[in-house]
């Protein structure tokens, strides 16, 4: 199927998501035809850097040769089978992988990240109803935060315009400040000020635990609100102050585990362990979709009991489980680990911190900011006001679609653009993606 085809069967039929349509009349859809290590072809054979891992699933690069057979072999053996009353060798060995890695005693899978957050939710409101707790039934989030789409994912999701959209719809929320450090005053550094809105989540603790079952967080990085970074010190006292009024800390890493922050996991850099783990988008090196939840045998124990006594966990998910994706994410782990991936990532990161200095000093770049292998830019109208430009002004997509024209995949969220590359890039094309942004940055911000 040539582009023409192709294009014209998508605007008859597809309707895609987090997209108004309605843009595709001036903006075609891009025609993807293959993919290989960090880059994107088109079905007129031109070439994209994947500068944000497609939706930052694909940590390894495209079509690694690894997770590629790791996931032939599986079809030749089993393609699927229920998850209820029967299990499977991919399975198994990857929960057991992922206690090895986090700590962690217990793992359940789901198909995405937002089912994964859904299960957290209902699990650590029933494990309180099961202790007889019914009291406990709310939620804290933090100020821009990001959890998923579905229902109850979106209930912890703090975005304006899904809150204003979907709100008569979404359980409500107690919404915590957020130590994102672009909000600190001048005189205030970013260890300072986490600390400053953890004692803000004291207050809030203080007064409501009671009534709470958990705060769920994104560690260090709240990503779709924003690519919003802060210092671990808040992860620390979230974690203490948890403990203290005896409410569950769930640990968001969907998209941020698996090294996109240094370590192979945020909340490493804290010290610390959640109550919940929440995995997914890299977990199988972004080939197929699976997610997971872990948690500790203390919470696990809290459902297991005879049939009568009604306590089992209430969730289901016909993919649940799925074997190919379970050997796609045993194969993801073998990788990381037997090309020292982490290890490497840190030349990665020091080159995409060097190519990141070009923006100093930059009169309309309110803020760079780095957490690991993520890297974000605040278009502002002056960086000595931070006054942000007009959202109707859709300057991140004319660095989008002017990036395009250069070879390289962007997707801004508003007017941040951001880098969340595959673990693949050599400093040369590193240099290059970057270089890339900054002319489309330039080139949206004249006026």
């Amino acid at each position: 199927m040539n582009a023409s085809e192709l294009l014209a069967l998508d605007r008859a039929h597809l309707w895609h998501p987090c997209t108004q349509m309605s843009d595709h009349e001036f903006l075609p859809m891009l025609p993807i035809a293959r993919a290989e290590g960090a880059y994107l072809f088109d079905a007129n054979g031109k070439r994209y850097l994947d500068a944000i891992s497609s939706w930052w699933t694909c940590l390894l690069g495209h079509r690694h040769p690894r997770l590629v057979a790791a996931i032939k072999a599986q079809l030749d053996a089993l393609d699927h089978v229920i998850f209820a009353g029967c299990t499977h060798a991919p399975a198994a060995k990857l929960a057991a992988e992922l206690t090895r890695l986090t700590g962690f005693d217990r793992v359940f899978f789901a198909d995405v990240g937002s089912a994964a957050v859904e299960v957290a939710l209902k699990m650590s409101f029933h494990y309180w109803h099961n202790q007889g707790r019914s009291d406990k039934q709310r939620f804290v989030c933090l100020a821009g935060s990001y959890h998923g789409e579905t229902l109850g994912a979106l209930a912890v999701t703090d975005v304006a315009l899904y809150r204003k959209t979907y709100g008569p719809i979404l359980l409500e929320p107690i919404i915590a400040p957020s130590p994102d450090a672009y909000l600190a005053p001048p005189d205030i550094d970013a260890r300072t000020w986490a600390l400053l809105q953890a004692d803000q989540l004291e207050i809030l603790l203080q007064a409501q635990h009671q009534s709470i079952c958990a705060l769920i967080v994104e560690p260090l990085v709240q990503c779709a609100g924003g690519m919003r970074m802060y210092h671990p010190a808040y992860l620390s006292r979230a974690r203490d102050l948890c403990t203290r009024f005896n409410v569950h800390l769930i640990a968001d890493e969907i998209a941020v585990g698996f090294g996109r922050t240094g370590t192979l996991f945020a909340c490493e850099q804290a010290s610390i362990r959640a109550d919940f783990l929440l995995l997914g988008k890299g977990l199988t090196g972004g080939t197929l979709p699976l997610a997971a939840v872990l948690m500790s045998n203390e919470i696990y124990q809290a459902f297991y009991a005879p049939y009568a006594s009604l306590k089992a966990f209430l969730h289901s998910h016909s993919f649940t489980g799925n074997p190919l994706a379970c050997a796609a994410a045993l194969a993801t782990i073998q990788t990381l680990e037997a090309e020292q991936t982490l290890q490497h990532n840190q030349q990665r990161i020091a080159a995409l911190r060097q190519a990141l200095t070009r923006f100093a000093g930059h009169p309309r770049i309110g803020d760079v900011r780095q957490t690991g292998m993520i890297a974000a830019l605040e278009l502002v109208r002056s960086s000595a006001s931070r006054e942000p430009f007009d959202w109707r002004e859709r300057r991140g997509l004319q660095v989008y679609q002017h990036a395009l024209s250069h070879g390289a995949l962007l997707r801004p969220l508003g007017n941040v653009v951001y880098f969340m590359p595959p673990y693949c890039l050599d400093p040369a094309e590193t240099e290059a993606m970057v270089e890339i942004a900054a002319r489309s940055i330039d080139a949206a911000l004249r006026d």
